[in-house]
């Protein structure tokens, strides 16, 4: 496997995209070019047969992209051949893909045509393609449900008709990676000319039965970014690309630096989006969260990532993860990303609050951990504290007055008030206001809430603004996925610096 595998992309190809995804002949030249740039070796731009527009777009990309060369698929039939010719008249290096079917159960219901005549069919367009393209390939479609000899046989014929490619298509995804290892041998052993492959994912095989091909002796392999492709898909690129680099040691021209950038890019242009957990390029692909995982990412990035794959090789980049499986050390790691200094007690309730959030089902985020952060490290000191929240309740309803009582310890000694609001939130603030109304009169003078991310079950961050009867302001905020309790904490954390202002004030006088 010393020569590079040559990566032949069929993004684009028509028929081969999952159904319900059109695209333009503008989407094809701009996935093209992302194309080129990432290096891929040969591009099918689509099957120009299918519609004047699928002509027009793939003369589109043969007029615009030049370093690849631009494969334009037909069947084997004269017009279909010749509109790829025509399609691909200003590519700077071009091919023409013929296909066939090679299967009993092909020629008897979709052919309806008996072996000789579809081997004649066969030579044939080769031959035509020939006449006006040096480079083409053919394809025995269902190959891999086919007679083992009347495929070698078309090969054979079609290869003294001109081809200079051939290709093993797993049209409907059957093979198993021992059984494409040999069939591909078999073929290696009858010809002498390059051999591609095309799988598809039917039993989710297809990227390793195109790793198999290789080791077989195949040299170019049939891949689609995020695998996408009729029914299942095709091969996906990012993974047969990695694999083939980092765990054969096999070389391409895959720039894989550019391999999130290519796969965001056909997500957003066809609509289809990749889950969280797909491989090399999903959002998860280089995430840890388990504390005992982001504890040894954080001392060596091998304890729990290949080590000859990392995330910056293919446009990566590696995530700590907050959650209910997230550790103090991953924690910790994550705000000293965004700029937080924090000690130990700071670090243990940040982590505490993170964790409860995982274990009501809320999917936590670095903007939940920003704000959770943010409005502990605004907290005062457990020791600096003069008041506390004990217990609060709330009752609310569509036929009562909103309601709330609380309890407070205030140097000590309990104290309780209830009152009634506008809501529960503005009821639960005015019985906190209640509570220390014997001791000083506190005002609201600003109350701002933002929904930290989307969903019902977004972290609340409250930020107050209070005043006292001498004109002492503090502000405040709180961080919880209550919204009541929030705001009730911020209130709290105010009056308690309203408080602590006026004592470090009376100190200093006496």
């Amino acid at each position: 496997m010393a020569e590079k595998i040559l990566i032949f992309d069929t993004t684009l190809r028509d028929g081969e995209q999952s159904p319900g995804v059109a695209l333009t002949a503008m989407d094809k030249v701009e996935i093209a070019q992302q194309l080129e740039r990432l290096g891929v070796d040969i591009i099918e731009a689509g099957f120009p047969l299918t519609s004047q527009g699928d002509l027009e777009a793939v003369a589109a990309v043969a007029r615009k992209v030049r370093r690849p060369v631009i494969a334009a698929l037909a069947h084997a039939h004269p017009k279909a051949v010749d509109a790829a010719r025509d399609a691909l008249k200003e590519a700077e290096r071009k091919r023409i893909h013929v296909f066939l079917s090679s299967s009993d159960i092909h020629m008897m219901h979709q052919l309806r045509k008996d072996k000789d005549e579809v081997l004649e069919m066969a030579r044939s367009m080769v031959a035509r393609a020939k006449q006006y393209c040096e480079d083409v390939e053919f394809s025995p479609m269902d190959a891999t449900r086919s007679d083992r000899e009347y495929v070698y046989t078309m090969l054979q014929q079609c290869i003294e008709a001109g081809a200079t490619t051939v290709n093993i298509p797993d049209t409907v995804g059957v093979m198993i990676p021992s059984g494409m290892r040999l069939l591909v041998a078999e073929v290696f052993k009858h010809i002498k000319i390059p051999i591609d492959v095309h799988c598809h994912n039917d039993f989710g095989l297809a990227v390793p039965n195109s790793l198999a091909s290789v080791e077989a002796g195949g040299r170019e392999v049939q891949v689609a970014v995020n695998g996408l492709g009729e029914r299942a898909g095709n091969a996906n690129l990012e993974e047969t690309v990695m694999s083939l680099i980092s765990l054969y040691g096999v070389k391409t021209n895959i720039k894989t630096e550019y391999l999130v950038e290519t796969s965001r890019l056909v997500e957003r242009t066809t609509g289809i989006r990749m889950p969280p957990n797909f491989p090399i390029v999903g959002e998860n692909a280089f995430s840890h969260e388990s504390g005992i995982h982001t504890q040894g990412i954080i001392s060596d990035s091998r304890t729990f990532e290949p080590g000859f794959m990392t995330p910056e090789m293919v446009g990566h980049r590696r995530r700590l993860v907050g959650g209910k499986h997230a550790g103090s050390h991953g924690i910790g790691a994550m705000l000293n990303e965004m700029g937080f200094t924090v000690n130990k007690t700071q670090l243990n309730e940040i982590t505490a609050r993170q964790k409860a959030l995982g274990d009501k089902g809320k999917e936590v985020t670095d903007a939940d951990i920003r704000a959770i952060a943010e409005a502990i490290l605004g907290e005062l000191s457990k020791e600096e504290k003069i008041f506390d929240l004990e217990e609060y309740q709330v009752t609310t309803g569509n036929k009562i007055t909103p309601s709330a009582s609380v309890r407070i310890k205030f140097e000590g000694i309990e104290m309780t008030a209830e009152d009634t609001g506008v809501g529960p939130v503005d009821a639960a603030l005015n019985a906190v206001r209640k509570s220390v109304s014997g001791i000083e009169d506190i005002r609201l003078k600003e109350f701002r809430l933002e929904a930290i991310t989307g969903g019902s079950d977004a972290l609340a961050d409250v930020i107050v603004k209070l005043e006292d009867s001498k004109g002492i302001t503090s502000s405040a905020r709180a961080a919880r996925e209550d919204i009541v309790l929030a705001s009730v904490e911020a209130m709290v954390s105010g009056i308690n610096k309203i408080l602590l202002m006026r004592k470090n004030e009376n100190n200093r006088k006496s």
